[in-house]
């Protein structure tokens, strides 16, 4: 019990704690007004959904740096759909949704096929989206796009947009597909050591395009979420959400699982970074501050995940060596070695 809410396992609520006392004493008239907690907890849904939909991957080793591009993809995708070509709405989303899958199985396919470094594959697969982006839009916003449409991300159940109950729905079947199924256990050896992983029998090659795939699909979504909730297809939004994404799972990586990645701490540390950033707007902070909150974030996520994985590496080694009997234990006992002659 006292080591699940130790710190180290829960910081990010310790430090959400932390943030709501400070900004509640520093701006109580903004901060805690139900107008803000509103537009935080709906915005950042879409943040949060694209942030677990890179799990899958990186929980497979394989890093997407195109994630931010394939959300931009998604918004220009289905605004095109919409705009262009007057494709029904629910058709515009499902399209989205395949093309952004395709996509993710490309870099896939480009890592595994091909032995392209993850890193310099979806790098590139990032650049190339951005001119199909700019190629589909003609470096112009897209308007016009249907009421229907719009009220998809800006209507409300239960006090919610639905972007945060898609959100919602999302995160528990990736969840229960992580931690609960063959399959998650097949993604996170496949992250843990991909060589060991194929001699026990995965198809790990698989696991990095399905996962890739699917993050893809997820980022699509979101994008398209992202149009419907401006009302505009918008070409320049997707490199904007790399770095809060980035920064979102590997701070969430360092919560609840010990250093592993996993959907709740990620959709925890979104909070968490929204929570402050908007702390400071609220504030007077300069415009920069997001960019420099997030990009802070994101050094201390990582280096605090990889001190976690060190010190369970290192606690491992020495609960084992605790079981290896001394030296002195081997020694036999004089009288019974004596005993043991004289039977002889």
């Amino acid at each position: 019990m006292a080591a699940g809410l130790s710190f180290r396992n829960i910081s990010a609520v310790y430090i959400v704690a932390a943030l709501l006392l400070i900004y509640s004493l520093w701006v109580p008239d903004t901060f805690l007004s139900s107008a803000v907690w509103r537009s935080l907890i709906d915005s950042s849904a879409l943040t949060a959904l694209a942030a677990v939909g890179l799990v899958l991957p990186l929980a497979a080793g394989a890093f997407d740096l195109a994630i931010g591009a394939e959300v931009g993809m998604g918004a220009i995708v289905v605004a095109w759909l919409l705009a262009d070509h007057h494709v029904p709405v629910f058709a515009s989303f499902v399209i989205t949704v395949l093309v952004g899958a395709v996509i993710g199985a490309a870099s896939g396919l480009l890592i595994t096929k091909a032995r392209i470094d993850p890193f310099i594959a979806t790098l590139g697969m990032s650049s190339v989206l951005l001119a199909l982006i700019a190629w589909l839009s003609g470096g112009q916003q897209l308007v016009n796009l249907a009421p229907s449409f719009q009220r998809v991300a800006t209507d409300r159940l239960f006090g919610l947009t639905y972007p945060v109950w898609i959100l919602l729905i999302v995160g528990v079947i990736l969840w229960y597909v992580l931690e609960r199924t063959p399959a998650g256990r097949r993604i996170y050896a496949t992250g843990g050591n991909s060589g060991a992983a194929r001699l026990a029998g995965v198809r790990t090659a698989a696991i990095v395009i399905s996962t890739l795939a699917a993050a893809g699909a997820i980022a699509g979504l979101s994008g398209a979420l992202v149009s419907s909730q401006l009302g505009t297809g918008d070409p320049t939004i997707g490199p904007a959400y790399l770095l809060p994404v980035y920064a979102a799972v590997f701070l969430g990586s360092t919560q609840f699982r010990g250093g592993r990645y996993n959907v709740w701490g990620t959709v925890l540390a979104v909070y968490v970074l929204a929570i402050g950033v908007k702390g400071l707007q609220l504030g007077g902070a300069p415009v920069w501050i997001p960019d420099l909150f997030n990009g802070v974030a994101l050094i201390l996520a990582v280096g605090l995940a990889r001190f976690q994985r060190r010190s369970t590496r290192a606690e491992a080694v020495r609960r084992t060596l605790r079981r290896v009997p001394k030296a002195d234990e081997f020694q036999p006992d004089p009288e019974s070695a004596v005993e043991s002659s004289g039977r002889r």
